[in-house]
């Protein structure tokens, strides 16, 4: 993707390390992002890596640190990336002790929500709604904030739902209802590969009395980056020639390099390296329900909530 000399070809992968919650690379990716949008005059990119440093310092429980990096997307509110970011900085102003500046984005993120209508933007604006509301209003902008973005498909915002949910239950003293909020989040932070949202969950599950173990360390720790992105890839169905393409190697390399996977991994066809792709993202925690027998498990995302 650098071939083409473009930052905002690197977007993906920046922000894919911030979700997993890769914190040294994420952080030095973006910073080389914002010295080069800097000399370059390209202000969306510097709107990027504030992006991305707010969600990665977000998914660490660092919202001192997240404020810090939303504050140019509020000031600056650039085209596009202004809109989807709101709901993130409104968080992050309002856990970090900036309560002014959360009204500020929540009622810029009210006007843009009711003005889409889409279910996406009526869940983000629910779930930042709740963050900010006293108890008597939270809980029922805490449902409508799930009930939205459970059918809008966005998984990544409906979990962390669930999380802002579940924090929400704890502090009232009622755990039981917490524990249920944070097992569904867990799940599907650890079905995505979320980690620091997933370890965060994780000590708030703790917090309730409850264990939920790690992912387990497998022969997946020792693929390379590359075997591991076209194990991924192959696992979630692909053809060699799909991946060849999407990766821009050629489909011999994708077969040398399957071969070693399927060795280091234990397995012998595609059908199996699904099945243990799918085992190793399932997330551990007690009274959690698998998902049904042939379900993908890769998030889907109905065409009525992509458009944000």
């Amino acid at each position: 993707m650098r071939a083409t000399g473009h930052p905002v070809a690197i977007h993906g992968g920046i922000l894919l390390r911030a979700w997993r919650g890769e914190a040294w690379a994420t952080r030095a990716a973006a910073e080389e992002m914002a010295a080069a949008a800097r000399s370059r005059g390209l202000g969306d990119n510097m709107a990027y890596a504030g992006y991305v440093l707010t969600i990665l310092e977000t998914g660490l429980g660092r919202y001192q640190a997240a404020l810090a990096s939303s504050r140019y997307l509020l000031e600056e509110d650039p085209l596009v990336l202004g809109a989807i970011a709101t709901a993130d900085a409104a968080e992050a102003a309002a856990r970090g002790g900036d309560r002014g500046l959360a009204r500020i984005a929540l009622a810029r993120l009210r006007r843009r929500a009711l003005a889409s209508g889409t279910t996406w933007a009526r869940g983000l604006l629910a779930r930042s709604e709740a963050v900010l509301a006293d108890d008597e209003a939270a809980e029922g902008l805490y449902r409508e904030a799930i009930e939205c973005l459970e059918k809008a498909g966005v998984v990544p915002d409906l979990a962390r739902a669930h999380l802002l949910y579940g924090e929400w239950l704890r502090r009232q003293r009622r755990r039981c209802d917490a524990r249920r909020q944070f097992r569904t989040a867990y799940e599907k932070f650890q079905l995505m590969g979320a980690d620091a949202f997933a370890e965060r969950v994780r000590a708030e599950l703790l917090a309730t009395g409850v264990r939920a173990r790690k992912r387990m360390v497998s022969a997946r720790d020792e693929l390379t980056p590359q075997e591991a992105r076209i194990a991924a890839l192959v696992a979630s169905g692909e053809s060699n020639q799909q991946v060849a393409a999407e990766l821009f190697i050629s489909a011999h390399t994708v077969d040398y390099h399957l071969r070693k996977v399927f060795r280091k991994v234990g397995v012998s066809s595609r059908t199996q390296l699904a099945r243990s792709w799918l085992e190793q993202h399932l997330a551990q925690v007690p009274d959690t329900t698998a998902p049904a027998r042939g379900a993908s498990p890769y998030p889907q995302v109905p065409a009525e909530g992509r458009d944000g």
